[in-house]
């Protein structure tokens, strides 16, 4: 049976089924299992369920199993298709409803410097690491920040120690709020990043320019279990992982890059995983 418009529309008419395809298309493209959009939503599993197989039948996200758990990603091409239709070949007649900016390139001068910010959900580890990695790594040519969306006050003490013996400087760095980045005055970003699923799968502040987004997602190296030994080397691994990602994207020609390629480029660095 052909899905109309209006099938895919009554699917989003619910607010919280809307909540859960917005989380998705956060999230995309990657595969979000079921029990975390229950939780990031706070809804009952089987409401959970209802909702997810409104959304399936309606063919807005698509559903993968991965071992024993059952995962959704957002359909972009059914979404895009849903557009079109709504758009309905506007662009011939009116541009100004339809300007994309995806073949620009995001570099307009080659002395240009990038703002970067790195969000998780309390700015006190694997955001405060890339923040020091990626001001180091890019040697001027990017601004890194960081910031929670629930930050913590302060960072992580093991994080600065670990960050002071591979020679950053730490003197500067915060435990900040993201509302400090959407306030008027703030620097404009061009890229942001989550890198804990739980900042991911919230709803972020509109921000200006439409800043190019990803989630290079890794686990919270404050919550490892074990010996100090254990511990050490989690936090030895968080920042590794995020040194060879980083390396990746400043190593990205920036200038020759259209949008649409430099965004596959730095959802692909997310799936970096050592």
């Amino acid at each position: 049976m052909e899905i109309e418009i209006h099938d895919k529309l009554g699917a989003l008419a619910h607010p919280k089924r809307l909540d859960l395809f917005r989380l998705l298309m956060r999230r995309y493209p990657d595969s979000v299992p079921a029990g975390q959009i229950a939780e990031a939503l706070d809804l009952k599993p089987n409401t959970t369920s209802t909702y997810l197989n409104a959304l399936k039948a309606a063919d807005l996200i698509e559903q993968s199993r991965h071992g024993t758990s059952l995962q959704y990603t957002a359909k972009l091409p059914a979404v895009r298709e849903l557009f079109g239709g709504l758009l309905g070949e506007c662009c011939q007649n009116r541009p100004d409803l339809c300007i994309t900016r995806s073949g620009d390139p995001l570099m307009t001068s080659p002395d240009r410097v990038l703002n970067a910010l790195f969000i998780c959900t309390g700015n006190s580890a694997r955001s405060i690491m890339a923040e020091a990695i990626l001001n180091q790594e890019s040697n001027g040519t990017i601004r890194a920040f960081s910031a929670g969306t629930a930050p913590s006050g302060s960072p992580n003490a093991d994080v600065l120690e670990l960050l002071r013996q591979k020679g950053y400087d730490t003197a500067d760095l915060r435990s900040k709020s993201v509302e400090e980045f959407a306030a008027e005055g703030a620097p404009q970003m061009d890229f942001v990043f989550t890198v804990c699923d739980h900042a991911a799968n919230e709803a972020c502040p509109a921000w200006p320019g439409q800043p190019m987004s990803a989630h290079w997602g890794l686990a919270d190296p404050v919550k490892a279990q074990g010996t100090d030994a254990q511990k050490n080397l989690a936090f030895q691994q968080a920042y590794g992982l995020l040194r060879n990602r980083i390396t990746a994207f400043t190593s990205l020609p920036f200038e020759t890059l259209d949008r649409i390629s430099l965004q596959h480029k730095v959802d692909d660095i997310g799936r970096i995983t050592e």
